[in-house]
C-alpha cells in the first residue's frame, strides 16, 4: 500500500471487497462488544423506543425499523417479531446477509427511501472513514498520510471545505505543533444522507462522542482486534474507529435532543438496581436471574463506560415521544 490520506485508507481497510475488516466472516462480535452484544436488554429498550415512535406517529399502517451498521443482524433480528404484520425491519450493512436472519428482515446496503418509523445507528458513525490532520511547526493544519504499516507523515494543507469544518467544529486557540484533528465532515454528510431518506420518524445515532468544548487535542483514532485495543493499522486486520463529533453531525432545522445512553436507557426502562435480598430466600433461581439482569443493565448504563455514549435523537416531521421529551441531556436544539 502506498502513502494515502487516512480516509481512503480506512475505506479500503474496513470495507474493501478484498479483505475489508467488516466483511470478515466472524463479524464485529468476534473482536469487540457493543451494547447490542452486552445484553438483550438493549434490544428490548430499542423495541420500547420503536413502540413510542409508533404511537407518536399515530400507529401508521406500516412502521419501519432501520438498523444502520447492522453487523450480523443481532439487533434487528431480535426485534423482527415486534408489531407483527406492520413492521418493516431492515438491516443496512455491506456484509452479506446472515444465514440465520429471520426471513422477514430486509438486508440492504443503503437506507431505504421513504421509511416511516425508527432509524437507529448504534456505533456506525465511528466507523465512517474520515481524514486526519496535524498542525505543523508553522501552525498549518496538514492532512496526515499513512502507509500499510500504519506509519504517518504530513501531507498537503487542508482543502477549503475541510478547513471550514475544522474552524467551525474543532476550535483551537493556538494549540502547539502536533495537535491532531479528526475531520468529521464525512460523518455529517453520511448522517444527513441517512436522515434525508426518512419520510417521518425518529433518527437516533449512538456512539462514542465529544463536543466542541472538549475535543481531544491528540485525537481518538485507534484499532481493535479480538477484544483488545491495538495500533490503528489500515491493513484490514483490525477495526479502525474514532470518536464522533455528534454536535456537528446533527442535521440543522430538525427538533433534536442530546443525551447520554445512561439517561436514555433509564427512560426506556433499563435499570441496574439490584433485586431485594429477601428474594433470594423465597426464589433463589429468580434472584440469580434478576441479579444477572441488573449486572447487564449496570454495564449498559455505567457513566464511565457504555452509559457515557452520546445519543443524538432527531424527530423528522413528528413530535418527540413524550417518554424522551424530559430527558436530562447535553442540550436540546429547537427546529
Amino acid at each position: 500500500m502506498s502513502w494515502m490520506r487516512w480516509r481512503p485508507a480506512m475505506e479500503r481497510a474496513l470495507y474493501g471487497p478484498q479483505g475489508g475488516f467488516y466483511r470478515r466472516p466472524e463479524g464485529p462480535a468476534g473482536h469487540f462488544r457493543t451494547s447490542v452484544h452486552a445484553s438483550t436488554q438493549y434490544a428490548q429498550a430499542v423495541g420500547r423506543l420503536l413502540l413510542e415512535v409508533d404511537a407518536a406517529l399515530g400507529h401508521p399502517e406500516e412502521i419501519a425499523l432501520v438498523d444502520i451498521g447492522a453487523g450480523r443482524g443481532e439487533l434487528v433480528g431480535r426485534l423482527a417479531d415486534l408489531l407483527p404484520g406492520r413492521l418493516r425491519a431492515c438491516g443496512v450493512e455491506l456484509a452479506e446477509r446472515p444465514a440465520d436472519l429471520p426471513a422477514g428482515v430486509q438486508w440492504c446496503e443503503r437506507v431505504p427511501e421513504g421509511a416511516v418509523g425508527l432509524l437507529f445507528a448504534n456505533e456506525w458513525l465511528d466507523n465512517v472513514p474520515l481524514d486526519l490532520a496535524e498542525r505543523d511547526a508553522a501552525g498549518v493544519l496538514r492532512y496526515l498520510e499513512v502507509d500499510g504499516a500504519g506509519q504517518e507523515r504530513l501531507g498537503e494543507p487542508l482543502e477549503p471545505a475541510d478547513l471550514a469544518w475544522v474552524e467551525r467544529w474543532w476550535p483551537s486557540d493556538g494549540e502547539p505543533e502536533g495537535e491532531r484533528v479528526e475531520i468529521g465532515r464525512p460523518r455529517d454528510e453520511a448522517w444527513a444522507a441517512a436522515v434525508g431518506r426518512l419520510d417521518r420518524g425518529l433518527a437516533v445515532a449512538v456512539d462514542y462522542a465529544h463536543r466542541a468544548s472538549d475535543r481531544p487535542i491528540f485525537g481518538t483514532l485507534t484499532g481493535f482486534r479480538r477484544g483488545r485495543e491495538v495500533p490503528p493499522v489500515p491493513d484490514g486486520s483490525c477495526d479502525l474507529t474514532a470518536h464522533v463529533a455528534l454536535d456537528s453531525v446533527a442535521v440543522p432545522g430538525i427538533h433534536s435532543l442530546w443525551t447520554t445512553q445512561r439517561e436514555a436507557l433509564h427512560a426506556l426502562g433499563v435499570s441496574g438496581t439490584r433485586p431485594p435480598l429477601e428474594l433470594a430466600g423465597r426464589d433463589p433461581a429468580g434472584y440469580l436471574r434478576a441479579l444477572a439482569a441488573a449486572g447487564e443493565a449496570a454495564e449498559l448504563t455505567a457513566s464511565a463506560g457504555l452509559g457515557g455514549f452520546g445519543w443524538l435523537l432527531q424527530a423528522v416531521r413528528m413530535p418527540v415521544p413524550e417518554l424522551l421529551a424530559g430527558l436530562a441531556g447535553w442540550q436540546t436544539l429547537e427546529p
